[in-house]
This record gives C-alpha cells, sequence and structure tokens, in this order.
C-alpha cells in the first residue's frame, strides 16, 4: 500500500526531490542596463584624465575604434550564448568547442580577473565613504560593502539583476546630465573658468589641435604618448562588457534579449564614451583636464552645480557596488560552470534552492576579503603586481573568446553543434546560427591581430609593461595548474579502480 501511494506522490514531494537548477530570472530590462552598466564605471568618471593626456581630442577615434573591436568580441561570444546559453559563458564554450584545458584556463584566468578588479573596488571604497564619514576607517566600510554585496547575491538573480538595474541607472543619469549641462554651456555660451569660449572647434584649434601627439611620439622624459598609446588605457575602460555572455544562463529568453543588448553596445559606447568626452573638451580645454579633479565635475562647475563633488562621489561609490555586485556573480557563476566541467572542486557546482551557487558566492567573497587585506597591509605589491595580472587577463580573455569563436563554427559545421544546428553540416548549419558574427571569415583574426597589438603598445609603457611580464608568468602558472589536476585526477581515478 505504501508503495502505491508513493509511486502517485507528486515529483516536487519531498520523496522524490528536484534538483535546483539555474534560475532563469534576469528580464529584458536587466540585460540591457546589465550590458551598459558594465562599460560605465570610474574609469570613465575619473580614469578619462589619463586617456584624454595621452591623446587630445584625438582620444575620440580611439574610444571608437576600441569600442568597435569590443563590440566584435561581445557579438562572437554572444553568438554563441544565443544557440547554447550557459552559466560561465565561454570557459563553458572554450572546454566544449576547444578543450578541457583552454575552459581551464579561461575560467580560472576570468574568475582571477574579477578577484583583483573587485579588490580594488572594495579597496577604495573607503575614500568615497569618507568623504561624508570622514572618521569611519576604510576597513570597516570595505567589510559592510563585501558582505551586504555578497548577502544580496546569495538571495537569488533576480535580486542581482534588480539591484544593478538601479546601479546602471544612477550612472546613466549622472553622464546625461553631464552631457546636457555640457551642451548648455555650449549653445549658451555661458563663461568658463579657463576663460576660452567653449565650442566644439576647441577640439581643432586649442593646443596642437586634433592630434596633438600624432599617432604615436616620444615626450623629453622618454615616455610614448598619443593616439595609439591611448589605446591601451581606452581598451581596459571596456572591461566588464562580456558579462552579457555570463548571464545568458539565467535570462527569461536569451535568444531575443541578448541580440538586443549586444545591438545596444555600440551606441551606447557612441554616447557614454564619445559623446561624453566629446562635450567634456569642448568646455574645458583637453590640456587642463590634469586628472586633479574630475571631467565630471570641472562640467558641473562650469553651470554653478558647486555641489557636484558630493554627486559624482554617490556616482562613484553606487558604480563600485556595482562593480563588485557583477563580478560576485560573474566569479560564482563561474565557479559553477568550472565544476560542471571537472576543472574545480565538485561543491562549487551545487545549487541553493534560490538557485544560487552558494560555494561560489561565499568562495569568491572569502578570496576578494583576502585580496582587499593585502591591498590594506601590502598596498605597493597588490598595485603593482596583482593588477598587472588583472589588466593583461582581460587581453587574455577576450581574444581567447575569438579563438574559441573559430572553434564553434568548425564544431558547428562539423555537424556537432548545439540544439538544433546539430546534426547540420556545413553551410546549411552556418546559415543556421541565429545570431551570426559580422564577417565571420576575417573578424576574429582581425580582433586578434588587434588584441596583439595592443599588448606589444603596452611595451611602450612603463606603468603597463609590467602587465606583460605578469601575463606571460601567469599563463605559465595557469597551464601548469591544469596540468597538477589532470595529475592528481588521474591519481584519484587509478586508486579508485584499484579499490574496485
Amino acid at each position: 500500500m505504501s508503495d502505491v501511494n508513493a509511486v502517485k506522490k507528486p515529483r516536487e514531494t519531498d520523496d522524490v526531490p528536484v534538483p535546483p537548477t539555474l534560475r532563469k530570472s534576469l528580464k529584458n530590462r536587466h540585460i540591457q542596463l546589465i550590458a551598459l552598466g558594465g562599460a560605465i564605471g570610474t574609469g570613465l568618471f575619473y580614469g578619462s584624465s589619463e586617456s584624454i593626456g595621452l591623446a587630445g581630442p584625438s582620444i575620440l577615434l580611439a574610444y571608437l575604434i576600441g569600442g568597435l573591436a569590443i563590440f566584435m568580441i561581445v557579438r562572437a561570444l554572444s553568438e554563441m550564448a544565443v544557440e547554447d546559453p550557459k552559466a560561465g559563458a565561454f570557459s563553458y564554450y572554450a572546454t566544449r568547442y576547444w578543450s578541457k584545458r583552454a575552459g581551464f584556463i579561461s575560467g580560472w584566468n576570468y574568475w582571477f580577473n574579477y578577484v583583483l578588479v573587485a579588490m580594488v573596488e572594495l579597496s577604495v571604497v573607503g575614500s568615497f565613504v569618507n568623504y561624508w564619514f570622514p572618521n569611519i576607517p576604510k576597513w570597516v566600510s570595505a567589510v559592510v560593502f563585501l558582505v551586504a554585496i555578497a548577502a544580496l547575491n546569495l538571495m537569488g538573480v533576480n535580486k542581482f539583476g534588480e539591484f544593478e538595474f538601479w546601479f546602471a541607472i544612477i550612472k546613466i543619469v549622472a553622464v546625461i546630465a553631464m552631457i546636457l549641462g555640457g551642451l548648455y554651456v555650449i549653445i549658451a555660451n555661458v563663461p568658463t573658468a579657463s576663460g576660452i569660449r567653449a565650442s566644439f572647434a576647441n577640439w581643432f584649434t586649442i593646443d596642437g589641435g586634433f592630434f596633438p601627439h600624432g599617432l604615436m611620439s616620444r615626450n623629453a622624459d622618454g615616455t610614448w604618448t598619443g593616439l595609439m598609446m591611448a589605446l591601451v588605457v581606452v581598451m581596459f575602460s571596456f572591461g566588464g562588457t562580456e558579462l552579457i555572455g555570463i548571464t545568458a544562463g539565467e535570462t527569461e529568453n536569451p535568444r531575443t534579449t541578448i541580440p538586443k543588448a549586444t545591438n545596444g553596445i555600440i551606441w551606447r559606447i557612441l554616447v557614454f564614451y564619445i559623446v561624453a568626452l566629446g562635450v567634456i573638451m569642448a568646455v574645458v580645454p583637453w590640456s587642463r583636464i590634469d586628472g586633479n579633479s574630475s571631467p565630471f565635475v570641472q562640467i558641473f562647475d562650469s553651470v554653478g552645480v558647486h555641489a557636484a563633488a558630493g554627486i559624482l562621489n554617490f556616482v562613484c561609490l553606487t558604480a563600485v557596488m556595482s562593480v563588485y555586485n557583477s563580478g560576485l556573480y560573474a566569479n560564482s557563476r563561474m565557479l559553477y560552470s568550472l565544476a560542471k566541467q571537472g576543472n574545480a572542486p565538485a561543491y562549487l557546482g551545487k545549487l541553493s534552492k534560490r538557485g544560487v551557487p552558494v560555494g561560489g558566492v561565499v568562495t569568491s567573497a572569502i578570496i576578494i576579503a583576502i585580496a582587499v587585506v593585502v591591498v590594506f597591509v601590502w598596498p605597493e605589491f597588490a598595485f603593482n603586481y596583482l593588477m598587472s595580472i588583472a589588466t593583461i587577463a582581460a587581453a587574455i580573455n577576450w581574444t581567447m573568446i575569438m579563438v574559441t569563436e573559430l572553434k564553434f563554427r568548425r564544431v558547428v559545421a562539423a555537424g556537432d553543434g548545439p540544439a538544433e544546428l546539430k546534426g547540420l553540416k556545413g553551410r546549411e548549419a552556418l546559415d543556421r546560427i541565429a545570431f551570426k558574427l559580422p564577417f565571420a571569415r576575417v573578424t576574429p583574426y582581425v580582433v586578434i591581430a588587434f588584441m596583439a597589438l595592443i599588448v606589444v603598445l603596452m611595451c611602450f609603457s612603463a606603468s603597463y609593461r609590467i602587465a606583460v611580464y605578469a601575463g606571460i608568468i601567469w599563463l605559465i602558472v595557469l597551464f601548469a595548474a591544469y596540468q597538477l589536476t589532470q595529475v592528481r585526477g588521474g591519481a584519484k581515478q587509478a586508486e579508485t579502480q584499484k579499490a574496485e
């Protein structure tokens, strides 16, 4: 009798538990704002001073060129994500279409990159808090935000998406307000602090014109400047845009949402980088943007908003929280994917009832906390060496995405593609790809060559040269780590077979 009753019980009962899965809870508006927010950070609000100093007004071309490269990288990732939406994105794709070693290197490289990025963001969050509350120790602010964002991520992917949506809204409003304020100064001929009339003609008539340092030139102190050197700074300011691919496994309708978000990247770069910086350099002569204060503050000061520093401080605080929120989300999903591939401990592949990889969230948060301690105790080591790895890790990741896309197309053409593509071969299979990478026969090679150029250019800069050296060492470490895991895995398998 009891056996009959047990058979009749639904699968949702505790007798036959349904394994938890990732929840497809991210809506179109979440993905759109996550994609946009990933491209806007403190680098735009403060770091743009460095890139402007290197290239002057021609920095607009650098952002256009770099933006086009990033767009193609995300298009390549999205091509795979639409056909085969999975958590962990490029790590999963590298394993599935390239090799287990490639998946290991891609996944752990990306995970460690975001650990270091989150490390920097949390280490400076105290500076923003101290603007209003100078007596609060910086480490206390770091702890509070670390715990709060970790708790948020444990609540479920929908909570992550909702908070990231509003974080992005704040950044967008700030950039649009700056653009409108700058346009008002130009159109109304408002007097500026520099005494020079605000005009777009200033791009071409002030301090050397549009190309003040040419494509590449060497200063008296031996440093290199120009449009080519600015490309290095510009490329790394786009870090985070590839987060779209990570979200594909938890998106309600990836076949429509991912293409919309991806195609929107190009105009977002045009508006939020090129238009914003173009307006800034029309109001403030490029040579007077020295980094002592944010260009955004200078714009707001020009229109009489003297609370600009406080407003920007709040915006940057939310930007920091946004980066850490996105980083913890991406890292937990990356560890989940690595565990499913057999490239990470099995506990990282387990999900809570809310569909959250708790092991990945907690483990990433603990490692990030340790990294933040390193910053406070050994700041020179952290910023000189650890951040060098973070810098080069982005270039490694983007290059691997393009190589994986090439491998993906070969697998599809061979008849072993995912989902609806499986069984189709050759041109028929490739034509059925729903969201194709433009000019797919040549684009991956062009982007890979471009990334190689960026690495070469990094060697001309003392601050970036160390990143190239660190990158070589980092790749050796990753290869060695993979080989070590394979040896241990083989030994464990041999012991199991012997016991049987």
